[in-house]
């Protein structure tokens, strides 16, 4: 198979496209992105270490990526499941559940990254 540049290009369009489509979109990823600027705010005001930075960049990263996927999975369920199903109930209370373990994790990590800053 031979690689295909513009194809290659055409799929980060598209990837960015879907990333547009949630952002302002999507409550909770709007609040994913504001507690990403300030937590980079904070890393800057502190004047965390490298890896510090790479934890965070990380979090940050998986975080995001775990609301869009949770968001993919809704409108998937919503379109082949637009009445009310227990089992697509189900599904979304998963995505979501996912997402809230990536935050909490997240939240957990930021608290012992920038304790030793504060106290």
């Amino acid at each position: 198979m031979k690689y295909n540049l513009k194809k290659q290009i055409r799929s980060f369009g598209y990837a960015w496209k879907g990333i547009r489509q949630c952002v302002g979109k999507e409550q909770n990823l709007s609040f994913h992105l504001i507690t990403t600027v300030v937590v980079i705010a904070a890393g800057f005001f502190f004047g965390i270490t490298r890896t510090e930075w790479i934890v965070i960049i990380l979090c940050i990263g998986v975080v995001i990526a775990a609301e869009l996927f949770n968001t993919a999975i809704e409108k998937l369920v919503d379109l082949v499941s637009p009445e009310r199903h227990p089992i697509a109930g189900q599904v979304k209370d998963i995505a979501a559940g996912a997402v809230l373990v990536c935050a909490v994790a997240a939240a957990i990590i930021g608290i012992i990254i920038f304790s030793p800053y504060l106290f």
